[in-house]
């Protein structure tokens, strides 16, 4: 039964209703609506002009119509008074392709035709700095190896509470907060879910923490690499497949020795759905790793604590954190390459897609490797590397067409050249290495 939004806002003492929806760049975008409005709302939509937001438009195109999805509705813990929904985007009638949350949805149900349901689970990790940015909050968290460090993580508490009482009371049953392996990083860690309702969550997440941060006089970051010599913000993903019904794990085995893949518990379906991850993992790099600084993660010198807890290269393993594809037990695997940069629509529907195109082609995922990748990734022969740079996974993006078009050709196009202007842009900037290094050329 669809919820009616004003009826809800009646029954919880809602005076506005954020509608929502994320561009192509990860950007939120609100409409502050007076809950005596939000019937017209849930009917109509919400109107945007799309050219004032990262998506490919123009001044031209019409309204953009952000029609809000009931399900998604959650009342903001910390202002109770309003409630955020997130919204499909929609213009003259049909869905906007180029839109984030549509092109999930789109994947959603090619996946459930074919009677499967992906469900994942999330691990957003994030810095607590200054206001401005330009160093981590706690003066005193200087541990060479900070992970796990009980004070630091006690003398920020409040932010860490605050955040954790909030996913209790929204039912989304946390289960476990540490401090992480970088200097003022930490990770929050909750119960997975179908992809769309973990998209809606991590986004809601991200926005929350912010919010929760600025209350406290921080500022939470999940850029991927924010401070040099640190370990990044990853927001490793962790993937499994099941019926329509969502009550039989069909990545779940009973493990023998018939592959790879089955000593680990994971089925053939499984197999197939990580041999299109590891086939497309170099164009999905585009997706999971979305920015200039998501290379500064990826390709990081050692870093402080010892590791960048980073993949560099298109191997997976059993239970071992230095490659890309972990399968850590039966029945799921752990993809480590995105970063906390990622879309949380897009990262959700690019698994699901190079997943898909997997199970549809019998993809091999290759060989296991069960090496140290940190100390022994030199004797790897033939696993290509990936990307160097955000030019590098854009271009590999551009090449696949299979991925593309199971993204969406739209989406893909509008994608490719929004993130092209981005590298322009960058390009176009001159930095104080330049200056450092060629000023005496």
């Amino acid at each position: 039964m669809t919820t009616d939004l004003a009826e809800f806002a009646a029954d919880n003492d809602v005076k506005y209703f954020m509608i929502s929806f994320t561009d192509l760049f990860g950007g939120q975008r609100a409409k502050l609506v007076p809950a005596q409005a939000i019937a017209d709302m849930q009917a109509d939509g919400a109107g945007f002009a799309g050219f004032a937001t990262w998506l490919d438009m123009t001044p031209a195109h019409p309204d953009m119509l952000a029609m809000p999805d009931p399900s998604s509705v959650i009342q903001l813990p910390w202002k109770p008074e309003v409630a955020w929904v997130a919204a499909n985007c929609v213009m003259e009638g049909e869905d906007v392709a180029q839109a984030p949350r549509n092109v999930l949805r789109k994947l959603v149900d090619e996946a459930a035709a074919e009677g499967l349901r992906v469900k994942t689970g999330i691990e957003a990790e994030y810095f607590l700095l200054t206001p401005d940015g330009s160093q981590i909050s706690d003066e005193y968290d200087t541990a060479e190896k900070p992970c796990y460090d009980q004070q630091a993580v006690m003398r920020r508490y409040d932010v860490v509470r605050e955040i954790c009482d909030y996913m209790l009371e929204l039912g989304w049953g946390p289960y476990q907060n540490d401090h992480e392996d970088a200097n003022g990083q930490f990770e929050m860690n909750w119960e997975f879910d179908d992809a769309l309702k973990t998209a809606d969550k991590h986004s809601f997440f991200k926005f929350m923490t912010k919010s929760v941060a600025e209350k406290h006089g921080f500022r939470a970051t999940f850029m991927p690499k924010p401070i040099e010599g640190l370990t990044g913000n990853g927001c490793h993903a962790h993937i499994s497949v099941w019926d329509i019904d969502g009550k039989t794990n069909v990545f779940a085995m009973e493990p023998d020795n018939s592959s790879q893949t089955a000593e680990l518990g994971l089925s053939e379906q499984g197999r197939q759905f990580l041999g299109g991850i590891m086939k497309h993992a170099s164009a999905l790099a585009a997706i999971t790793n979305p920015t200039v600084n998501s290379y500064k993660r990826i390709n990081a010198p050692r870093t402080i604590s010892g590791a960048t807890w980073a993949p560099n290269t298109v191997t997976w393993t059993g239970n071992n954190r230095t490659h890309m594809v972990r399968v850590p037990g039966p029945g799921r695997f752990e993809l480590r390459l995105p970063d906390g940069a990622a879309n949380p629509y897009l990262l959700q529907a690019v698994i699901i897609a190079a997943g898909l195109s997997g199970i549809r082609s019998k993809a091999d995922p290759g060989k296991r490797y069960d090496i140290d990748m940190y100390a022994e990734g030199h004797k790897v022969r033939g696993a290509p590397k990936l990307p160097l740079n955000m030019l590098d996974a854009l271009r590999a993006y551009d090449n696949d067409k299979g991925l593309k078009d199971a993204m969406g050709a739209e989406f893909s196009k509008s994608y490719v050249k929004m993130k092209m202007q981005e590298w322009h842009s960058y390009v176009s900037h001159f930095s104080q290495w330049e200056k450092d290094n060629t000023l005496d050329v």
